[in-house]
């Protein structure tokens, strides 16, 4: 039987999830600040691309007919992370990740062979982490999408201890997939806060994890990072040399950086035939999924043309296509 293949990275829209916190106190300043880290000519193109894949992204009948013909036979479907929304209080927060699970679970549902679906952590309230993990699970979903950090917290904060310990024991699949970026204002302009700031986030992150010991402690854990990981694999060679060469970098993990992308897992969403070639050598290629960014404008509407073109040997396409996909789902 062919592999199928299965598109990692696809995203959700959640109208549910808007009209909850639409007015409520936080919203405004959140996206004051969105504003301006994206600067006026970004949020106006922007609108009007969301406007135009809303019915993709909430209709399932219309995402199946996108999926054939992009040939792909299973997406996992995350929230987008615009409804993070890691500003809101707990009591707000817990509805939010409640609401988005729930959703989400109904548009996976009503495709149950194509559709699986990952959840929201308020990642803003570690405390609630574990819950909202667990209440994702009893959902049906295969896990939970996050961040790169929330205010004032990296991945590395000890508080998000008892999360991956939960996640690694229930074998939960963690969706790192960055929302804004910290370097403010300048980025302001031609979507630097995206071109640049996707992938600055998701190598900060990535840091955090190898450099803390959070994957040493916890070995086992099933994390997948959006864009390739960022700019981190492909220049993973400067993470080596500091852990050699310094004590306070290899202070926190016990091994080489780059020792650590062998227990990752990354989508092929480069942009680069010849990065994803880089990004398959460096971390392997049973360390690679398919990803597409569906529906939005900075994805690909042809994840299995941008793979091929990577020209990798027929094993490592087919792997790389669905088979390392497939066998998580199935381990799900």
């Amino acid at each position: 039987m062919t592999t199928p293949t299965v598109d990692v990275h696809a995203h959700i829209l959640l109208p549910e999830v808007e009209a909850l916190v639409a007015g409520l106190p936080g919203l405004a300043e959140a996206r004051a600040l969105d504003a301006r880290r994206n600067g006026p000519a970004a949020l106006a193109v922007s609108g009007a691309m969301v406007r135009e894949v809303v019915p993709r992204a909430t209709d399932v009948t219309l995402r199946l007919a996108a999926m054939d013909a992009q040939g792909v036979d299973v997406q996992l479907v995350s929230p987008s992370p615009s409804h993070y929304h890691y500003w809101a209080d707990e009591p707000t927060a817990e509805k939010v990740y409640r609401l988005a699970n729930e959703a989400t679970a109904a548009h996976c549902a009503q495709a149950p062979d194509r559709l699986k679906g990952l959840g929201l952590v308020p990642l803003q309230h570690p405390d609630q982490a574990v819950r909202a993990l667990e209440h994702a699970l009893d959902m049906g979903l295969s896990g939970v999408e996050i961040s790169s950090h929330a205010p004032g917290r990296e991945l590395s904060d000890p508080a998000y201890e008892p999360f991956w310990t939960r996640a690694e024991q229930t074998g939960a699949i963690l969706f790192l997939h960055p929302f804004g970026c910290t370097l403010d204002d300048r980025l302001d302009q031609w979507y630097l806060s995206n071109v640049v700031g996707q992938p600055t986030e998701n190598a900060v992150a990535l840091s955090h994890l190898i450099f803390s010991g959070v994957l040493d402690r916890h070995q086992e854990l099933t994390l997948i990072a959006a864009h390739g990981g960022g700019y981190l694999p492909t220049h993973i060679g400067r993470s080596d040399h500091a852990w050699s060469t310094r004590s306070d970098v290899g202070a926190g993990c016990a091994h080489m950086p780059s020792s650590y992308l062998g227990r990752l897992y990354f989508d092929s969403l480069v942009h680069d035939p010849h990065v994803l070639r880089e990004l398959v050598r460096a971390v392997g290629a049973d360390r690679v999924l398919l990803g597409s960014d569906f529906p939005f404008d900075m994805g690909t509407g042809d994840p299995v043309g941008a793979l091929r073109a990577a020209r990798l040997p027929d094993a490592h396409f087919h792997a790389v296509r669905g088979g390392n996909a497939a066998a998580l789902l199935r381990k799900d």
